[in-house]
């Protein structure tokens, strides 16, 4: 796996990517687009991609996250997703293996500040009132609910994924520079 593969699926990955926004109902809301990210099988790999992004960009995070090094890279150019504007990627290493390598999901930000899984689907209901019949009429559709969080971490941030065959579309209550920042206030104390 290097960039310029990465760099080629790029369109398929944002067309496939769209559909399923469309599909739930999440294009036409006021959302931010903060990241998208990979997924890599192979050590060697993962570090010659860090290498690779860190040409494109600056790292501002490697948090370890479920045991494993987790790098957000915040890009010189933003990647165009539709009218989405992303300004970082994040590049887990491998913990365990993916049945596909590349890219594998974006991360959205709904607005209204979330602290929990519950007022994250909430706020989320509010704003596609159709999500539960979309959900309900296509069972491939499975969603997982989390609340990840690096060392030090003082912003919570509830995630729901939506996935949908090896396309995944994650929303969630803080921007991933704001829980970035939040990680860096505390190790200043």
């Amino acid at each position: 796996m290097q960039y310029q593969q990465l760099k080629s699926q790029w369109p398929d990955f944002s067309q496939n990517i769209l559909d399923f926004a469309l599909q739930l109902g999440l294009t036409n809301l006021p959302l931010v687009c903060d990241h998208a990210a990979l997924r890599v099988n192979d050590q060697a790999a993962a570090q010659v991609l860090l290498e690779q992004w860190q040409e494109q960009g600056q790292v501002i995070s490697d948090s370890i996250i479920n045991g494993r090094p987790i790098y957000i890279i915040a890009l010189h150019e933003p990647l165009l997703l539709g009218d989405w504007q992303i300004d970082c990627v994040e590049l887990p290493f491998p913990g365990k293996p993916y049945p596909q390598q590349g890219w594998e999901h974006i991360e959205l930000v709904l607005p209204g500040n979330a602290a929990t899984i519950a007022e994250l689907e909430q706020i989320l209901d509010a704003m596609t009132p159709d999500i539960k019949a979309v959900l309900a009429a296509n069972p491939a559709i499975k969603i997982k609910r989390s609340a990840p969080q690096a060392e030090g971490e003082r912003l919570a941030n509830p995630t729901i994924a939506f996935k949908l065959d090896n396309i995944c579309i994650k929303v969630h209550g803080a921007d991933i520079k704001a829980v970035i920042a939040s990680e860096k206030e505390q190790n200043n104390f």
